[in-house]
């Protein structure tokens, strides 16, 4: 439990009402959507840039793990309590601080919820990219932690590339102001950069200013169906190798496409589909007819079967509905979904592709594999039954084997998902030690007690 003196004096920081201490509330915040847990001995709500500058002196005076949470909805144990921790809650700093359409961006407290970012500025003819499959409930604070991305990345770029300045508190106490409000500025080092994608284990954030768009005045969407992976694979290279970038460029493998469908989704694909493209192009409407063509052109080859074409709204959403909820459909495959991001060179994902279809058929382990093929990011989904052994000792040999697979093929071990504590222990295979000391360096300079997030991102 919180020591006595403790839990006074973040009540007397926070006010009484945003500080819980109860079973239920603990038992609530002690996990994310990965499978473990840990229950923090309190869960504290920060309304303020000032709370959580006074939250992080009381952590100092009493050595208590900080946690920093969004909507939890992370992957990889980012947001896990660590033992004798307080998770500091973020949700009620949903506030839209500032908004300036003439100078294109907004300041935004750390608990706004992602799709509401881009609602706000659509009103005022902009947009904000990044679009994470969890946009509607996802937290931009979650994001900003995890250098988040989504299917527009291939063209548009991941969470950092849209982030102008920062306010912060580190782990030392320090009060933090980073970036500016200019798209230009190399004003000092870049903190903004280092702060965006270090997984709480650096600084909590308080207020982030982020850069908008003009929005696309038209977008059109193609989904194609393929024979086999291989084909689809092979004109997702031809795609990246013209060029028309489009905004977004999804793949889907045979086994994403049976959930999806005994999910009710993803209906009426020609016989013989064992892969399927969505892919998404935008920008002046008098420009998207030239912009499509050449991505047909692009599409078409070995093994395809269909194209569909869909330029008004509602035939968008219809054929996207299949991909937004292929993440959830396929966890009716097994109790336990192992979730992967890996990342490849584009020119190189065929080789990922069959490479994951053997190593599913060496270890019988049933495979899901999706995602942004336009950057290489996969979704590599190992589907288990925790309750069988040998399947569980395959998963962890698949997940090693795996990962030496993607940094032979010259990728990295996470595109948007992040580290957090379950990718931790394979870092070492990604970075070498003289990088890894330099890192800790910098986390001791930030985070002197070590008291920001513990056990995550870094290995010890």
């Amino acid at each position: 439990m919180l020591p006595p003196a403790a839990l006074a004096d973040f009540t007397t920081a926070l006010s009484a009402e945003r500080v819980f201490t109860d079973a239920a509330t603990l038992a609530l915040y002690s996990h994310d959507e990965t499978p473990r847990s840990c229950l923090p001995d309190a869960v504290l709500f920060p309304v303020s840039h000032e709370h959580v500058a006074a939250l992080m002196r009381v952590a100092l005076a009493h050595h208590i793990a900080l946690v920093a949470r969004g909507a939890g909805s992370g992957n990889v144990g980012g947001a896990l309590p660590a033992p004798g921790s307080a998770v500091v809650s973020f949700e009620c700093m949903d506030a839209i601080l500032e908004f300036n359409p003439a100078d294109r961006y907004m300041v935004v407290q750390p608990g706004v919820v992602t799709a509401d970012i881009e609602l706000a500025a659509r009103a005022h003819g902009l947009f904000y990219p990044p679009d994470p499959g969890s946009s509607p409930y996802c937290q931009i604070g979650g994001n900003l932690a995890m250098n988040a991305a989504g299917p527009r990345a291939v063209k548009y770029g991941v969470t950092r590339d849209y982030v102008l300045g920062l306010r912060a508190v580190a782990g030392s106490g320090a009060e933090l102001r980073t970036g500016c409000r200019t798209t230009k500025g190399v004003t000092g080092y870049d903190l903004t950069r280092l702060l965006v994608g270090s997984e709480g284990t650096l600084g909590l954030i308080t207020e982030a200013t982020l850069k908008l768009l003009p929005a696309p005045e038209a977008r059109a969407t193609l989904r194609v169906c393929y024979a086999t992976n291989l084909d689809a694979c092979a004109a997702v290279a031809r795609v990246m190798n013209q060029t028309v970038v489009p905004c977004a460029l999804e793949f889907m493998d045979q086994r994403s496409l049976l959930a999806i469908q005994a999910a009710g989704a993803a209906a009426g694909l020609p016989d013989g589909t064992e892969a399927l493209l969505m892919v998404e192009a935008d920008g002046a409407a008098s420009d998207l007819p030239r912009q499509i063509s050449a991505l047909k052109t692009a599409l078409q080859g070995n093994g395809m079967l269909e194209l569909l074409e869909a330029d008004n709204p509602a035939e968008v959403a219809r054929l996207w509905q299949a991909r937004r909820s292929l993440s959830h459909a396929v966890k009716r495959i097994a109790p336990l979904k192992i979730n992967e991001d890996v990342v490849v060179p584009v020119s190189r994902l065929a080789e990922l592709v069959g490479y994951i279809d053997r190593l599913a058929e060496r270890l019988a382990l049933p495979i899901v594999s999706f995602g942004h093929a336009g950057n290489g990011n996969l979704h590599v989904n190992i589907m288990v039954n925790p309750a069988d052994s040998q399947q569980m000792k395959n998963a962890r040999l698949a997940l090693r084997e795996l990962f030496s697979q993607v940094l032979e093929l010259g990728g990295t071990l996470s595109g948007e998902h992040g580290i957090g504590s379950e990718k931790r222990d394979y870092v070492s295979m990604e970075i070498n030690a003289a990088s890894l000391e330099m890192m800790r360096l910098i986390k001791a300079q930030f985070d002197p007690q070590g008291l920001l997030n513990p056990g995550k991102l870094l290995p010890p």
